[in-house]
């Protein structure tokens, strides 16, 4: 994958240092003009340095994932992005651990914009790939921000995210690992199925997802929040899966490209048993000061994805692309 197109100076600084080989220097003065959220500069820069810890870009020097004076840039770009998270998401009450389970069941169950009852009833097959482009930039990733907290886990909480995690990847075949279903579902809609090949097309908010998952997984004080990202994932899948299905089915999408969607019905309902009870269960029994954390994790990805979903729908309404660019017609290389 190449660098992105910077969207203002940050980005454009960024992309400057990226391309020389890893040095000191001196950030200069982030300003940042929007609400963080909406901050394509912002979100954008963030998501940059966090793929230095997954694939990396081409031409970049693979040093740079650990160089100091970058770290202290994410750092100041995650400072941003987290007073926005904090701004735009109430953080729910710390619970007793014996309560967990009921109150991310309950935080699971709030109303958002209703994107996949569009998606099944109404969408076009040109919003259909449109919404398949947004969801590329995490699904062709599926499950490693996550995979960051198998480390700082012990007992059954550890053994419950990677019995989760073991699903995600395909239970040890390549061609089952969810990410490989995704790039089926994208040849199936004549996209390009390469890692990262939409990164320039999508919007802030789409950026602001997959940040929120990194920020939580790379850093060992968010493990209990990286945990209720996950699980409000896992219990907000299985219904919405099963409309995406239906609604590729009716605009003549065929087996191979449902298979992603009718896998998670079925898989996420399991799942959401084991990230509740055998995974925060057990973690919030043995860190009961954490239960607040892991329940604002799952506050930030529910209010992340009904923007998400907000925004879509309310460009698409317009008559608008949700998409920075509308060309899609091109399809697989």
């Amino acid at each position: 994958m190449r660098l992105p197109a910077p969207r203002g100076p940050i980005t454009a600084w960024l992309t400057e240092v990226l391309a020389r080989p890893p040095h000191a220097f001196a950030c200069p003065p982030l300003r940042f003009a929007e609400p963080p959220l909406d901050d394509e500069d912002l979100q954008l820069a963030l998501f940059t340095c966090y793929e230095l810890h997954y694939r990396g870009f081409a031409g970049v020097d693979d040093r740079w994932e650990w160089n100091p004076s970058l770290l202290g840039v994410r750092e100041t770009l995650e400072r941003r992005f987290g007073d926005g998270l904090a701004a735009a998401v109430p953080r729910p009450p710390a619970v007793p651990p014996a309560h967990l389970c009921r109150a991310l069941t309950g935080l699971a169950t709030a109303d958002g914009p209703p994107l996949a009852a569009f998606l099944q009833q109404n969408a076009d097959l040109e919003q259909f790939r449109e919404f398949v482009v947004h969801r590329s930039i995490y699904h062709l990733k599926e499950a490693d921000p996550h995979t960051w907290a198998v480390p700082r886990l012990h007992g059954r909480a550890k053994a419950a995210l990677v019995e989760i995690q073991a699903d995600e990847y395909g239970g040890g075949r390549p061609e089952r690992m969810h990410s490989e279903l995704f790039r089926a579902t994208m040849r199936g809609l004549d996209l390009d199925d390469s890692y990262g090949a939409y990164l320039d097309r999508v919007p802030a908010v789409t950026l602001a997802i997959g940040n929120a998952m990194s920020m939580f997984g790379l850093h060992r004080r968010h493990r209990g929040a990286l945990l209720g990202h996950l699980a409000a994932l896992e219990t907000t899948s299985s219904v919405p899966n099963l409309k995406y299905s239906r609604g590729l089915r009716r605009l003549g999408g065929d087996a191979a490209a449902r298979r992603f969607y009718d896998e998670h019905v079925q898989a996420d309902a399991v799942h959401e048993q084991i990230a509740l009870h055998d995974m925060c269960g057990s973690f919030a029994a043995a860190h009961p000061s954490l239960t607040g954390d892991i329940l604002y994790g799952a506050a930030c990805a529910l209010a992340l994805d009904r923007m998400f979903a907000g925004y879509v729908l309310n460009r698409w309404r317009d008559g608008a692309t949700s998409l920075r660019e509308a060309d899609l017609a091109v399809g697989c290389p």
